[in-house]
């Protein structure tokens, strides 16, 4: 299902997988929120167990983990939630954009300690070429840079501003929000409230601070107090 003619979509769930056959480009711009019409995309409304043997999923199974057989209501859910299997091409245009991306956070939010100024991008690409770090083409920029910048560390000093943020989440978000917080940047400290929620202080880079904002208030929905 390799070619550029069409490809799957893959959404495991428990022990079972779920797969439609999909356009590559239209799929991948239904991915990125560019495109919502579903019927461009299929290449048929058939779901499998396995696209490459044709072999198709039950009714039960369908109903088991969608609690629904409605097909259109499945394939939305395996578009949203599934994994796209991209061509080639698709996934070395869109690593280089978030290349580019990254790098470009890195020389506007991180300096040489020593020097206290920004390093040279071609210096940063040509890091980032010796630490082989794995760049995800659908994470966010942001998403990624703690990952690359503690890669990146090991070769070239990187100094950044840091903010402490201390963020206290009720209950019902915490265990929801705690590890996209231990993502984003270093935990100073973690405390269980005896109401059940979440008291946490996180050193995050000053870059991120608003995208950082955003994303906790959306898993939060704007519950989270967050002090500075």
């Amino acid at each position: 299902m390799g070619d550029s003619k069409s490809t799957t979509v893959k959404l495991i769930m428990g022990n079972d997988k779920f797969e439609i056959l999909v356009k590559p480009d239209l799929a991948l711009e239904y991915k990125l929120g560019k495109r919502s019409d579903l019927s461009s995309i299929l290449i048929s409304d058939e779901i499998y167990s396995d696209a490459n043997k044709g072999s198709r999923v039950s009714d039960d199974k369908l109903k088991k983990h969608f609690k629904t057989t409605n097909s259109t209501e499945i394939i939305k859910q395996i578009l949203t939630k599934g994994e796209l299997n991209l061509t080639t091409d698709q996934r070395r245009k869109m690593v280089e954009e978030k290349r580019k991306q990254i790098i470009q956070f890195i020389n506007k939010n991180f300096v040489d300690p020593k020097t206290k100024l920004p390093h040279p991008i071609p210096r940063i690409e040509n890091a980032l070429e010796d630490v082989r770090v794995v760049i995800d083409p659908f994470k966010k920029p942001e998403d990624q840079i703690k990952l690359v910048v503690d890669s990146l560390r090991k070769i070239l000093p990187l100094a950044s501003e840091t903010l402490n943020l201390t963020i206290t989440i009720p209950k019902s978000f915490a265990s929801n929000s705690v590890s996209f917080i231990k993502s984003a940047g270093s935990m100073i400290s973690e405390e269980w409230l005896s109401d059940g929620s979440l008291k946490v202080r996180i050193g995050i880079n000053a870059g991120i601070r608003g995208n950082f904002l955003d994303r906790l208030g959306s898993l939060t929905k704007g519950t989270a107090q967050v002090k500075e």
